[in-house]
């Protein structure tokens, strides 16, 4: 499947979605989606906004991308060129993309995958429809996850003592930029920060003896979230075993992310390991991870999640405790899960639930 089959059978969906609801247009704007209908496309300009500068409008008949004088030129010549869409230019100063996506509906019904004026947002069930990925995108994906797993391994070996957070960050970021990555998340926490915060935004906080590394970041639209964790010295014992816990509940998560299960069941399964491995509250302290792909989280898993995983649907469960954490990107399949983001390079543990096993990051001693 080349790129432009691969579109055609995106639009085909989307077809099938507009018939369903009377619809005579789609208008997908947020970089997600953006990325999604073009097969890895981009349209952003800020990486802090969810919509792009550039709209794709799916009509019965024909394929449309809305933008204004600013953005043609580059969307036209490196995003959408060959590809069997339509380009329409609008103003910047007088117009916005609403008045072009009304023309192309003819009039009629309009549903947007965000706030768009004249359209029905229906923004979760447009989502939906990237949820299953394609053989195409998989393998673009696998690309993403080997680059932000080298990312982390070349990283964590580079790390000193008297780093600053802040230092840290720049690096991650300077790598991510240099590999065609878009950096998203840059988490990074030394020492008694790892303890206190789940989210711990880079500081000037200098590295003492721990540090965890919290990688996000896309390309082709396709999202890479991860965590690593570095140790100067020998892992203190209860670390070790908050890190070998937290494992088990990962491993709980990962092998039972298959097509069928419902995420309400896997939930409940993994509060359970948690109980078990002696640490029954810390999953209130920091959600579990969910559904990902083409954004960040399409949705957090919850004890009433009434979703249910599907064949090639992408997941980043992130099990933390207290100090410690274990996260990688995988890819649900009928066969079992695949990690995306695993690295040869890194010390692995074996992590164990029912009768499966899965090898999980341990912490790294330098």
């Amino acid at each position: 499947m080349n790129r432009v089959e691969e579109i055609e059978a995106k639009t085909e969906r989307v077809r099938r979605f507009m018939e369903e609801r009377g619809l005579c247009a789609v208008a997908l704007g947020t970089q997600a989606s953006f990325a999604w209908i073009t097969a890895g496309g981009d349209n952003h300009v800020g990486l802090g906004s969810e919509g792009g500068v550039a709209t794709v409008v799916i009509t019965p008949t024909g394929r449309h991308v809305v933008t204004n004088a600013i953005e043609g030129p580059r969307i036209e010549d490196e995003e959408i060129g060959g590809l069997g869409f339509e380009l329409h230019v609008h103003p910047w100063h007088s117009e916005g993309p609403e008045t072009t996506i009304a023309r192309l509906a003819e009039g009629g019904a309009v549903a947007a995958d965000g706030a768009l004026p004249g359209a029905q947002n229906l923004a979760s069930a447009i989502a939906r429809l990237r949820w299953q990925l394609l053989p195409p995108e998989v393998e673009r994906y696998r690309e993403v996850g080997r680059t932000c797993a080298v990312i982390l391994d070349e990283l964590a070996h580079e790390l000193s003592p008297g780093m600053t957070e802040l230092a840290v960050a720049g690096a991650m970021q300077a790598r991510c930029f240099a590999q065609g990555l878009l950096p998203t998340v840059c988490l990074i926490a030394a020492d008694e920060r790892a303890y206190r915060y789940r989210h711990p935004i880079p500081t000037g906080k200098r590295i003492g003896k721990l540090v965890m590394l919290v990688i996000g970041a896309r390309k082709w639209g396709l999202g890479i979230s991860a965590t690593r964790v570095v140790h100067f010295g020998p892992v203190p014992d209860e670390l070790a075993r908050k890190h070998e816990a937290v494992c088990a509940v990962d491993a709980c998560f990962i092998l039972g992310s298959r097509p069928g299960a419902r995420v309400s069941d896997l939930f409940s399964a993994a509060c359970e390991e948690y109980a078990r491995q002696g640490f029954p509250d810390e999953w209130q302290l920091h959600h579990q991870g969910g559904a990902t792909g083409y954004a960040a989280r399409d949705y957090k898993a919850t004890p009433t999640s009434d979703e249910v995983i599907l064949e090639t649907q992408a997941f980043a469960w992130n099990p933390s405790i207290s100090g410690t954490k274990s996260e990688d990107t995988i890819i649900a399949t009928s066969s079992g899960p695949e990690v995306l983001s695993s690295s040869p390079e890194w010390p692995m543990r074996t992590a164990t639930y029912g009768t499966g096993s899965v090898d999980r990051p341990a912490i790294l001693e330098r």
